[in-house]
């Protein structure tokens, strides 16, 4: 079962996936970008502020979710697979970045996915008040630095992409407690495998 957990930064996919990996049985936890050795470059590239083409950022992720799919996804369907991001962050972002198509976005995804999106969603929906809280506590990467309102944007971006597929998905409330999201989560996944 292929499950990614998306959101915005700092809505706590992360810490979901860490605490659902110690419980869950045969579980491969990994990331996009970053998940591959190619993967762990091309996030180091777009985590740079490197590049001016939006265009050359869309490739790059693109290019780590083809990769990503080849040698960590493919090979380990027969398990559960928990990715911290996916293809919906990719659209999600894109979209936010720039007038690109969002037909067009699918196409390249289905492309670099071998036409195989995952089982399910886990989408993590934070509020202004929450998200603030969180970026106040930390330093931001080039991505966080575009600000809250870009930040929201790109959680919109998602939130109408989710609505728009054919894919199961449940939306988390990021502002609970760590707990309680954690229960909510496990319980679901528990009743799917």
């Amino acid at each position: 079962m292929y499950i990614i957990f998306e959101g915005i930064d700092t809505c706590g996919k992360s810490t979901q996936i860490g605490l659902l990996s110690k419980r869950l049985k045969d579980v491969i936890v990994t990331k996009e970008p970053g998940g591959t050795d190619f993967g762990k470059k091309v996030r180091e590239i777009l985590l740079s502020n490197s590049l001016s083409s939006k265009r050359a950022e869309l490739l790059l992720f693109l290019a780590d979710r083809a990769e990503h799919y080849e040698r960590v996804i493919k090979p380990n369907r027969d398990k559960i697979i928990l990715s911290d991001r996916g293809f919906l962050s990719g659209i999600g972002y894109a979209l936010a970045n720039s007038d690109f198509s969002f037909k067009y976005l699918i196409e390249l995804n289905r492309f670099s996915l071998e036409d195989n999106f995952p089982d399910l969603i886990v989408f993590f929906k934070i509020d202004i008040k929450t998200l603030k809280l969180r970026t106040d506590s930390k330093e931001l990467d080039s991505i966080e630095q575009r600000g809250l309102n870009y930040l929201l944007r790109v959680q919109d971006k998602m939130m109408n992409i989710l609505k728009k597929l054919d894919i199961p998905y449940i939306t988390i409330d990021a502002s609970k407690d760590i707990e309680s999201i954690y229960q909510e989560i496990s319980s679901l996944i528990e009743s799917l495998i």
